[in-house]
């Protein structure tokens, strides 16, 4: 798996279960990662700023800290990928950590092929976040969205969106790949006042489907995280 150029990816595993950490070593190694591993906070934070990882993996019930809180002060100087690996599946937390800042959020116990795919999509989404206004074509399997010509193109068809509509693809574009909650979204097209109106934004995610997705119904491009959010495949 090489995400980051020609050199091997560089992982920190912030976890205090160490049956959990020597899991991930095994599989990292056998995938040419290079493995590095903090069993509390501090060390974690501090591995950040001297190793310089290209993505963590972080825990949320660390001994010393709250995981929510290692991922706002990470994010005051600095934006590595940051995928949420916790035995907590509360939507709340989930919601907490994604607002905070983290990338994704994989629940335990989980299966490692579907941890290195998220990982995957957070490298790719990183390495995206240094374009420029010049590289305004997001692509996708079937989607493809010019940002500068404000165009949508489903299967090669022109696809026409209201404006309200436009922006709401363009805000799940703009996090291709990773879990956005439903009051980041409501903010983003809507503004601040609205954060709370989730059925609003299911009636406009429908609308969305419809003009988008092959079968509506069972998406496979604009993915819902039950009670979180939504994801744009990437």
């Amino acid at each position: 798996m090489e995400e980051s150029g020609s050199h091997s990816v560089k992982v920190l595993v912030i976890d205090d279960d160490f049956a959990v950490r020597r899991l991930l070593k095994a599989a990292f190694e056998k995938s040419e990662f290079k493995f590095i591993e903090a069993e509390n906070a501090a060390d974690g934070i501090d591995l950040i700023a001297k190793k310089r990882p290209d993505i963590v993996l972080l825990d949320l019930g660390l001994p010393d800290s709250d995981g929510i809180r290692v991922v706002r002060t990470v994010r005051d100087w600095s934006q590595v990928p940051i995928v949420v690996v916790s035995g907590e599946g509360d939507e709340d937390r989930k919601v907490e950590a994604l607002e905070a800042g983290a990338d994704d959020y994989v629940t335990k116990p989980f299966g490692v092929g579907e941890l290195f795919a998220r990982m995957k999509v957070a490298l790719r989404h990183a390495g995206r976040a240094g374009a420029t206004t010049a590289e305004a074509v997001f692509e996708s399997g079937d989607l493809k969205v010019d940002r500068a010509r404000r165009e949508v193109t489903v299967r090669g068809e022109r696809v026409r969106l209201t404006p309200l509509e436009f922006k709401l693809l363009l805000t799940l574009v703009k996090y291709a790949g990773r879990v956005v909650t439903q009051r980041q979204i409501l903010s983003e097209v809507w503004g601040e006042e609205y954060t709370e109106d989730a059925q609003y934004l299911r009636v406009y995610m429908g609308y969305l489907r419809k003009k988008i997705e092959a079968d509506p119904e069972n998406p496979v491009m604009l993915l819902t995280e039950p009670r979180v959010g939504y994801r744009l495949v990437s």
